[in-house]
This record gives structure tokens, sequence and C-alpha cells, in this order.
């Protein structure tokens, strides 16, 4: 297994070239979604994650160029390689284009198989410490049976039949060379590739989770096995703040009221270490719950002199960040805002705009609301606003993931 000590370099090479003619639909399925994150995205992700590989490339159709930018979105990555008719095409242009700085290392993968885990990556790696050719495969466990007209002729037998999936890891000179010698023959992987030029193939454990996705049918029953995997969680925050006089010395060059990140004119001015949003205060201790991360005060303690007037979408970013390393998403925020003043319909749908940007997810899940006290208590006298925040998150269920 790998154990973080292997000091070699290992670049991941992500196949997303295809126009994908089988699946349908109006966009090629490595853009298309399951569970509200594209096949490309979950594939890239696992990679990212992974502390074995040190870059992420993908091969791409040129004419998916704004597809691969949408579905990439706040990704690190290398600059993507254009592919070309066909896969071993794709695959050996994506290589040509790491030469300049070449890795010891490429793990070749399928943007179709959005399911890959890091054991599975792990035992790719773990193998390229003793061999030039490594893929992880299973063993055939269907009888399989030769077919004439659909008349059967025979049974094969398989003992030694196994089902190679992806990533194959390659030493990275040797597989680009491979390609070279094998330009224009159409092989479907690049094991074949590697037996062709005369290399030994070693064969690791592959996963029954790490499927192709290709037809719609593999995309529902891929729907279905994310749903099993996660839980909803939820989460509930709250924060008030002081309204107070612009006083220069108190709050200087405060003349706006900040809700969900967008600048409010107002008259008065929310007291805060930060810049006192009370409403993103609110959305980060909802988020922070839903994943049982204690409070934003744990995380960003008000008496840290480094958090004295920042502004408090870099609360939201942590909260997300996490969220993002529990493998979780975000489904919905709800926010509602308690005050008197000042008017919050104006700026709704700035407010959700902003949110939404901040939570890398859709305006359709990000709601702001207000109401007000009828005149009572702190918030009904205009001595301050309040904020309360209801999120829904996924994450993996437990032992599942």
């Amino acid at each position: 297994m790998y154990n973080g000590n292997m000091p070699k370099s290992a670049i991941a090479l992500i196949v997303a070239a295809g126009d994908s003619r089988r699946m349908g639909g109006d966009i090629p399925k490595q853009y298309q979604a399951i569970g509200g994150k594209s096949l490309l995205r979950r594939s890239v992700e696992a990679y990212l994650r992974h502390p074995g590989i040190s870059g992420v490339k993908v091969v791409i159709n040129p004419a998916h160029q704004n597809f691969y930018e949408e579905h990439t979105r706040r990704l690190l990555l290398l600059p993507p390689a254009h592919g070309g008719a066909t896969r071993q095409e794709s695959v050996k242009l994506g290589l040509m284009s790491l030469e300049q700085d070449a890795p010891d290392y490429v793990l070749v993968h399928d943007a179709a198989r959005p399911n890959v885990s890091q054991e599975t990556i792990d035992h790719v790696l773990a193998g390229l410490e003793s061999a030039s050719a490594v893929i992880p495969a299973l063993p055939v466990i269907d009888t399989l049976k030769h077919v004439e007209d659909d008349l059967v002729v025979g049974t094969i037998e398989r003992k030694k039949l196994f089902r190679a999936q992806t990533p194959q890891g390659f030493a990275f000179g040797a597989i680009l060379d491979a390609h070279r010698q094998c330009t224009g023959l159409g092989y479907t992987d690049d094991a074949a590739v590697a037996e062709n030029a005369g290399l030994e193939v070693k064969i690791v454990s592959g996963s029954e989770h790490n499927y192709k996705i290709t037809t719609a049918e593999d995309m529902r029953d891929a729907q279905l096995l994310l749903e099993a995997q996660y839980e909803t969680c939820v989460g509930l925050g709250f924060d008030a703040h002081r309204l107070v006089s612009h006083d220069p010395d108190t709050i200087p060059g405060r003349r706006v009221v900040t809700l969900c990140g967008v600048g409010i004119p107002f008259e008065m001015g929310l007291e805060g270490h930060s810049d006192a949003d009370v409403a993103l205060h609110a959305v980060v201790d909802a988020m922070l719950g839903a994943m049982s991360e204690g409070d934003i005060g744990v995380h960003f303690p008000p008496s840290d002199p480094r958090w004295r007037g920042v502004n408090s979408s870099r609360f939201v970013l942590h909260a997300y960040q996490l969220l993002r390393q529990k493998q979780g998403k975000l489904v919905q925020a709800d926010v509602t805002l308690i005050c008197e003043r000042p008017r919050v319909a104006p700026f709704r749908d700035q407010m959700r705009e902003s949110l939404a940007r901040m939570l890398d997810v859709s305006v359709a899940r990000v709601s702001v609301k207000a109401t007000t006290t009828e005149k009572m208590g702190f918030t009904g006298r205009g001595e301050g606003i309040a904020a309360q925040a209801i999120v829904t998150i996924k994450l993996p269920a437990a032992g599942r993931m």
C-alpha cells in the first residue's frame, strides 16, 4: 500500500475528450451530474485529495472548453490538453503535453469512472514501486458463453480472465514511448498499448464501485448508489450584533451594514470584531453545526486580533473547505434576517447571489428572508440585527465511503 513516503512524482491524466454518443443527452456524459456534481469533477477531486498525486491534468475536446471551465471551477489543475479522434490518440496527446516537465509516473483515468477510491489509487501507486505498468482489475465472476447467431457454441474458461479498470499507472517515459510505437492501432485501454510495446503489466486489486458509466441506465444506477452512500445533516445557526452610531473611533470607515457580503447604506453600523456580517456568521455556525465542528468562536476566536475587521466571507470559505474535506456537499441555505431597519427587500437578490457564490451553489439553493419582531425586543427597538440560518448538507454515511 502507498504510505506517503514514495519520493517520485505522479501526475493523474484524466481522459475526458469523448462525445458520448452511446449516452445520449444534450451534453457529453463527463459533464453530466450525479448528486449535483459532474462525473468529471468527481473524478478530478478524487485525485486532488490523494497525497501521492502531485498534479492533475484533464484531456478535453477543444469544443468542450466552456463545459470544462464550468465543471472545474475553483480546482487547482494543470492546463488541459486537447484530445484527438480516439481515446488512444487523446491519451498520447495528453502524455506529450506533460513531456517538458515529465513526472516519474502517470496514472491514466477515465472521467466516466467517478467513484474511484483512495484505496484503488493507493494500490496502483504501490504497484509502481516494483513495476513499470500497473492496472486495477477484478476477476470475471459470471459464466462466459461464446455465441454465434444467437446460439451458444461454447463456454469460455474464466479462471484467468479479469476486468480491467482505471487508473492505469505507468512509468512516464515507458508509456509515452509505447504510445508513439502504437499510433493509429485503436487500442481501448493503455494496458493494451503497454503490452504491444513489450511491457509487463502488473495486476492490483480493483473495486466493484469503480465502474464505468456508459449508458443512461448506468447514470441512474450511479445516482441510486450515491444516495445510499450519503446521509442528510441539518445545522442551525443564530447570531446578533448591536447597531451603533458611526463613530470613526469605534468603527472607522464603516458607513454600511454588511449582510450576506452585500453593503447596505445605513446611518448606523453593526458592532463586531470582524465586519459584523451577522447573516454570514449565522450561516457559518449552521454549516459547522451540521458537520459537528463546533461554532464560529472555536475556529475564529474574537480574542484573536487576526480577525479584527476581516471580511466574513473568509469564515464562509473556511466552513466550505471543511465540508469539501469531508467529501460533503451543501444542499440548501436558508437565512432569515430579523430587524426593523435597514430595509432588506431591495437587496435580497444581491444577497442571494453573493451567498451562492461563496457556497459554490446555484442561487436556487439559497433563500434570504427578512422579518420584524413588531417593535418588540432589541431588534424591535432598533438596537441590533439578528440572523438565523438553517443549512442542509449531505455527508458520506459513516463507514460507507
